[in-house]
């Protein structure tokens, strides 16, 4: 296979790496990469992951691509390579706007766990009309505001992450413990004419076991990393940076397991529709309802301050110490 192709069912072209030397294969992706229109995509072919190559890209470039296996492996690993599309991603407008965010969840919009999506990506997957979500967003900056939207941007990075531990780490700590013994409750007395509440019981015992280990992984790993790096930057000393690896594989693992949790939350609005109690549903049922969908909300804010404003901002914070590091 030559360097470079274009397979008769496709018009991507197929970068086939494994026939360069080592030194220049990256060299040449990110040449091709850079030659890339807004929208359009490559991919390509190597002999083994090209991981590395992942975090080399966010590094120099940005989160301006998505990554997108179409291969694994064992002998052939082809992965597609798509430059982002000029425009503000979902997540961004959220972050920026609270007005906004409360447009995306009228319309059913995951501006949260499906936050690096273009808007136009976001209302098709949603099944909503673009220019009529478009139009609301339009409305909605117009709209005046209570609370002061940008507040969140303008904090340092530690003092963001120590809020979510605050606020939402907290929330989950004290509300957890209640949703167990009810789901157990309103299991036990009402699954013979509600059967739905038996799968409502195993996917909350799933999501509470993935949010345990998820908020103690953030704990002691990304929230200190993220300090340090606010430290680092304050004090001038960045000798402390060449002991730590890159922040990029963990974060890269919290929005894997965002998106884990966000399945889990729509599996539950599903079963539940919409945390809808039967009618004649005694107290406690109703209440398990109501606490679930608070739940949800809490954990829709908690993800959409990590995914689109902690995270970034310490993603971008990395590197330019490591790039006053290596000057």
């Amino acid at each position: 296979m030559p360097v470079l192709e274009t397979p008769f069912d496709s018009e991507i072209l197929i970068l086939n790496v494994t026939v360069l030397e080592p030194r220049m294969k990256h060299p040449t992706i990110f040449q091709q990469f850079d030659a890339l229109a807004q929208g359009d995509a490559f991919r390509i072919l190597n002999d083994h992951d090209p991981k590395p190559l992942y975090y080399q890209m966010i590094a120099e470039r940005g989160n301006i691509f998505s990554w997108q296996y179409l291969e694994q492996g064992p002998q052939r690993w082809i992965v597609e390579i798509k430059k982002h599309a000029p425009g503000e991603t979902v997540g961004e407008l959220a972050a920026k706007d609270v007005r906004k965010a409360e447009v995306f969840k009228k319309y059913g919009i995951d501006f949260c766990c499906g936050g690096k999506k273009s808007l136009a990506q976001a209302c098709a997957e949603a099944g909503v009309s673009e220019a009529e979500v478009a139009a609301a967003l339009e409305n909605a900056g117009k709209e005046r505001s209570v609370a002061d939207t940008a507040a969140f941007n303008r904090w340092d990075a530690d003092f963001l992450a120590d809020y979510i531990y605050n606020q939402h780490h907290n929330y989950y700590y004290e509300e957890g413990p209640v949703l167990n013994e009810l789901v157990d409750k309103v299991t036990a007395r009402h699954s013979d004419h509600a059967p739905e509440l038996k799968q409502v019981q195993l996917i909350w015992r799933q999501l509470s076991a993935e949010l345990n280990t998820h908020f103690l992984k953030e704990e002691r790993i990304v929230f200190p990393f993220i300090k340090a790096l606010v430290k680092a930057r304050k004090t001038g000393d960045l000798n402390e940076l060449q002991a730590y690896p890159s922040i990029q594989e963990p974060i890269q693992v919290m929005e894997s397991d965002h998106e884990a949790a966000g399945d889990l939350l729509a599996a539950l609005r599903k079963l539940t529709n919409g945390f809808t109690p039967p009618q004649g549903a005694c107290n406690s049922f109703q209440l398990l309802y109501q606490k679930l969908a608070d739940l949800e909300a809490d954990l829709h804010q908690h993800i959409h301050l990590e995914n689109n404003i902690l995270f970034p901002k310490g993603l971008q914070l990395e590197r330019d110490l490591r790039t006053a590091l290596t000057a």
